[in-house]
């Protein structure tokens, strides 16, 4: 085999990073159907127009979700409409009585519809004697919910409602994408409220998904095993690659050569759910299924750094169009 099938075939591995210029479609991917998930073709955006608040600037922003095309006027917090199981990184803030609006997942016109471009950039809110905030933000899309508005920094992924309730075992999942690498060798670590630092390792647009089969107890604790595992980093710059598909993994792939402990290991972050009483309870990831096990739900992101909350390289892009899922 040489270097460049080799690269090629390194598409197709959870948890490695895709350096490749080029894709290929495996023949399991052509023999096989596949399922665009609901406004997974990315045409279709809400347009939410928020005027900030006047002590910084009082600007109507605007602030994009995936649901069926309207436009919103107010500021007033969202929730997913029309059947759409999409959320993004784009929220509302309420801090100190200051109203804000961060707005990192754009849609960009491709063809005869739209894609969504997802960016790692800096935000800021600065009141003197008030509020004075710098965050990085990276750009994500994902299933699941936001709760909306943001009252602070601490704890971001609580206001997240992690994955939809799912219980099929696709084979992989297929997107189209396209990157635009920020240049830097090393990323930055801003929260708003401590000086920005260097974070080493360069910054990566990441894709995730995984397959869990969940379970609450009598206290309201979620507690899930890990059923089938995708993990894709991008390292280069490149184009428009289309139909790009790779194999989602079941079982416990601790055991496997190509396992991946920083990405692919078991509560890599700790995610955020509402339980049966309506409180926003951590995902307790506690064991590897087996490939028998059936799952409950399904957590799937694009993100444009793949770091966690506020961690990143500005200028990081990543544009993704028709998602679907392979059987």
């Amino acid at each position: 085999m040489n270097m460049t099938h080799r690269m090629k075939d390194s598409l197709l591995t959870a948890g490695m990073i895709a350096i490749a210029l080029t894709q290929t479609t495996p023949l399991w991917a052509q023999q096989r159907t596949t399922e665009l998930f609901p406004f997974g073709n990315m045409d279709q955006w809400v347009d939410r127009e928020i005027k900030e608040s006047g002590i910084i600037g009082g600007h109507t922003k605007h602030v994009y979700a995936i649901a069926p095309t309207t436009t919103i006027k107010g500021d007033e917090a969202y929730q997913n409409m029309g059947g759409s199981p999409w959320a993004t990184s784009n929220v509302l803030a309420k801090v100190a009585g200051i109203t804000k609006t961060n707005t990192s997942v754009f849609p960009e016109k491709r063809g005869d519809g739209y894609c969504a471009r997802l960016e790692t950039r800096m935000e800021s809110v600065k009141v003197l004697g008030i509020v004075n905030i710098t965050v990085l933000a990276a750009g994500s899309v994902y299933l699941g919910e936001m709760h909306e508005p943001i009252r602070s920094t601490k704890n971001p992924m609580k206001m997240l409602q992690t994955g939809i309730p799912f219980t099929k075992k696709p084979v992989a999942l297929q997107y189209d994408y396209k990157v635009k690498m920020s240049g830097s060798d090393h990323r930055i670590k801003a929260t708003g409220f401590s000086r920005i630092k260097d974070v080493e390792g360069k910054d990566y647009p990441e894709v995730t998904l995984l397959l869990q089969k969940r379970w609450e107890d009598a206290n309201g604790n979620i507690y899930a095993i890990r059923v089938g595992t995708l993990v894709v980093r991008y390292a280069q710059t490149t184009d428009w690659q289309n139909n790009a598909s790779y194999e989602i993994l079941y079982g416990d792939l601790s055991k496997r050569a190509d396992y991946d402990a920083t990405s692919m290991r078991l509560q890599v972050t700790e995610n955020y759910t509402v339980n049966s009483k309506g409180e926003s309870v951590p995902i307790h990831e506690v064991a590897w299924g087996s490939a028998t096990d059936a799952p409950t739900h399904l957590c799937l992101q694009f993100a444009s750094s793949h770091g966690g909350a506020y961690i990143g390289s500005p200028g990081n892009t990543f544009w993704v169009d028709n998602v679907k899922l392979v059987y």
